[in-house]
C-alpha cells in the first residue's frame, strides 16, 4: 500500500468515527476511540490508533489521559506537541463548561453539577488547591475561585484573602473544596481544623460558610455537611460567639 492508498485509509477511518458520533453520540465509543479522535485534531493526517492505545495502557483511564502531564504524555509513542495540545484544549473547554454551567443556579439543586465541576478541575493535580463556590443570599451560584495553592492547612490559607474574595462578589455563603492528591476521600484533622477557623472568620462577617468538600481520584466527594461534621462545627462556633458577644 503506497502513501497515497494509507493516507485514504485513514481519512476514512477518522470519518467512520465522526459518523459514528453524529449518529450514535460518545456514549457508542470506546474509551481508546475517544481518545484516537482526540488526538487526530493534533495530527489529523496520522494514524492515532496505536498511540490511543498505547495511552490507555499506561494511564488506565480516559480521565486519567486528560488529567496527564505534557511531560508524562510525551512519554508515551506516538504523542506529540501537538496531540498534546488536542487533548488540554479538549480539557480546557470541559473545564470552563462545567464551570459556567453553575453559574446563576441554586446550590442546593445544583450540588451535583459543583461536583462535577470540582472532580473535573482538581482531580489529578498533583498538588493541593482549595476553590472556593461563592453563593448568594438565596444560594444561588454566583461564581468560583481558587483561593490558595500547595499544603492546604490552617497555616496555609489566608482567610482575609478569601473574605476578601467573597466581600467583592457580594457572596453572603460560601462552599470551600480542596483535593487529596493521594485520592483518599478521608478528612484529616487539619482538615477539620482548617474548616472551623474559616467558618468562625467567615461568621464573623456575616458570610455562611455552607459545606467543605474533599476531592479524590473517583466520581464522588467527601461532604462535611452530609457526613454532620459541619453542623458540629456550626455549633462550637455558635458557643465561641456567644461567650466573646
Amino acid at each position: 500500500m503506497d502513501k497515497g492508498q494509507w493516507q485514504q485509509r485513514g481519512e476514512g477511518h477518522r470519518q467512520r468515527l465522526r459518523d459514528k458520533f453524529l449518529e450514535q453520540g460518545i456514549d457508542a465509543f470506546t474509551d481508546s476511540e475517544i481518545i484516537e479522535l482526540l488526538l487526530t485534531f493534533g495530527t489529523p493526517r496520522s494514524d492515532c490508533k496505536e498511540a490511543a492505545r498505547a495511552a490507555l495502557e499506561r494511564f488506565k483511564t480516559l480521565p486519567a489521559v486528560l488529567d496527564a502531564a505534557p511531560a508524562q504524555l510525551q512519554q508515551v509513542k506516538g504523542i506529540g506537541p501537538k496531540n498534546i495540545f488536542a487533548l488540554q484544549f479538549i480539557q480546557g473547554v470541559a473545564r470552563r463548561y462545567l464551570r459556567q454551567r453553575i453559574v446563576g443556579r441554586q446550590y442546593v439543586h445544583s450540588s451535583r453539577a459543583v461536583a462535577d465541576y470540582l472532580i473535573h478541575s482538581m482531580r489529578g493535580l498533583e498538588h493541593e488547591v482549595l476553590t472556593v463556590v461563592f453563593l448568594d443570599a438565596a444560594h444561588a451560584i454566583i461564581d468560583s475561585a481558587v483561593v490558595a495553592q500547595g499544603t492546604v492547612t490552617v497555616n496555609t490559607v489566608y482567610p482575609r484573602e478569601l473574605v476578601k474574595a467573597a466581600l467583592a462578589r457580594n457572596a453572603s455563603a460560601l462552599v470551600i473544596a480542596h483535593n487529596h492528591p493521594s485520592g483518599s476521600l478521608a478528612p484529616s484533622r487539619q482538615d477539620e481544623e482548617l474548616t472551623r477557623s474559616l467558618h468562625l472568620i467567615c461568621s464573623f462577617m456575616h458570610i455562611n460558610l455552607l459545606d467543605h468538600l474533599i476531592i479524590g481520584s473517583g466520581e464522588e466527594v467527601y461532604s462535611f455537611a452530609d457526613q454532620g461534621i459541619m453542623a458540629r462545627i456550626r455549633e462550637d462556633c455558635r458557643c465561641i460567639l456567644e461567650r466573646n458577644g
